[in-house]
């Protein structure tokens, strides 16, 4: 098998196979390695906001999305106990493009990593990276296939970090983990058929310890998300003693939200309860850069409340990928990456660290009752500050111009 390429991409989510097609597309020689097996479910949003659809036609998906995705979203809706407030989502001012759609991770994530082995990309899948070695120019990385013996060690000049956030990374140390805290924040998720969410319609749940979120995504099916923290998850797996984990949440969701319980109260559940955790919002991005380039979570993750975790990692990989394109013949000569390190870094901390700051302020209301309820009458008066918050957190934002990926790689 091939062991040496231009670029390794850790993950096959949507930041990793986003950079896989663009530099495939390129001209450049990639790897793109994933350890899980796909279609699968993921513990993921499903909001594609309308920015990034201008993005999914660049990258050659455009007309799949368009038939596979839900429908428009168009309102947003505030749900903490009984109260809602509904107010528009903000639409694109541009483009033919102007609301953001949902679409199940099962669909998405496989929708781009087929486009990327199209494009030219060798998918090592199911592929796990065991250790990495090396400088920016010369890498070194061990992997294997999940589950079985075969393993190989593949070299390229760049190497490109798209994992999980709480997934500890190939070239991490312990000190990368940390003890456990009552404020862990844990992600819970599942799909719903016959629930009674409108279309167009992207309500927020406010509730004691955590916040979530439904959407009606492709084929009509609604997905329910929640992060809750740990002592608050203790306290419902006690209350309720003898239900899972995922079983728990969706009681203690019910009881808490009214939104919630209108719309699941004729809905079958497709399945079981996903979840992982503990989740890390926050900024990860050196200042410098570091020596592996990041995109997606592993840069940097906003809580989800904002629903902007697609939007970060599309757009990252756009505004690294942009200048790798345009100054691959020097790196892939053996020139510095450094100065691209830096100025990536630079970009990536202009356009994210707004939102994921704004994302914070978010979940910290949405988590306290009291906090809420004094907001609570402000939004009734002023349903419109949805909207500019909305506006804020970047669904109408681009970080980049799609075209500049493909002008850079022309000849």
């Amino acid at each position: 098998m091939q062991t040496r390429y231009d670029a390794i991409v850790i993950g096959a989510g949507p930041a990793g196979s986003s950079a896989a097609i663009l530099l495939a597309q390129a001209g450049w020689s990639v790897a793109i390695l994933e350890k899980q097996c796909y279609p699968r479910r993921k513990v993921c949003g499903e909001c594609i906001a309308a920015s990034n659809l201008p993005l999914l036609e660049e990258l050659g998906v455009g007309t799949m999305f368009d038939v596979l995705a839900g429908p428009e979203l168009r309102h947003v809706e505030l749900m903490c106990a009984d109260h809602s407030i509904r107010a528009e989502l903000p639409p694109q001012s541009h483009g033919r493009h102007r609301w953001g759609r949902a679409l199940g991770r099962d669909r998405f994530d496989a929708l781009l990593l087929d486009r990327a082995r199209e494009s030219g990309a060798t998918v090592l899948q199911p592929w796990e990276a065991h250790a990495v070695r090396g400088r920016p120019g010369a890498f070194q990385c061990d992997a294997g296939t999940v589950g079985s013996d075969t393993h190989a060690v593949l070299t390229a000049r760049v190497l490109i970090a798209a994992h999980g956030s709480w997934e500890l990374a190939p070239m991490a140390d312990g000190a990368q983990r940390r003890l456990q805290r009552a404020s862990d924040l844990f992600a819970f998720k599942a799909n719903f058929h016959e629930a009674a969410l409108a279309d167009g319609l992207l309500p927020i749940l406010a509730f004691p310890g955590g916040y979530g979120g439904m959407v009606v995504s492709n084929s009509g099916m609604t997905t329910l998300a929640c992060c809750i923290r740990r002592d608050r998850l203790t306290a419902c797996r006690k209350e309720m003693r003898g239900r899972r984990a995922g079983d728990a949440v969706e009681v203690y969701l019910k009881q808490s939200c009214a939104g919630v319980r209108h719309a699941l109260a004729g809905a079958r559940r497709q399945g079981a309860w996903l979840s992982v955790g503990p989740i890390r919002p926050g900024i990860r991005m050196p200042d410098d850069g570091g020596d592996v380039f990041l995109v997606g979570n592993a840069a940097g993750e906003a809580h989800p409340i904002i629903g902007e975790g697609i939007s970060m990692a599309m757009q990252s990989s756009w505004l690294l990928c942009e200048r790798l394109i345009a100054d691959g013949a020097t790196i892939l000569a053996g020139g510095a990456q450094r100065q691209i390190q830096r100025g990536y870094a630079d970009a990536w901390r202009r356009n994210f660290a707004p939102r994921i700051h704004l994302a914070a302020l978010f979940s910290h209301l949405a988590m306290r009752p009291a906090m809420a309820s004094v907001l609570l009458p402000v939004l009734r008066c002023w349903p419109a500050a949805l909207t500019h918050a909305a506006r804020l957190s970047g669904k109408v934002k681009r970080a980049v111009d799609p075209q500049t990926c493909r002008a850079a790689a022309l000849p």
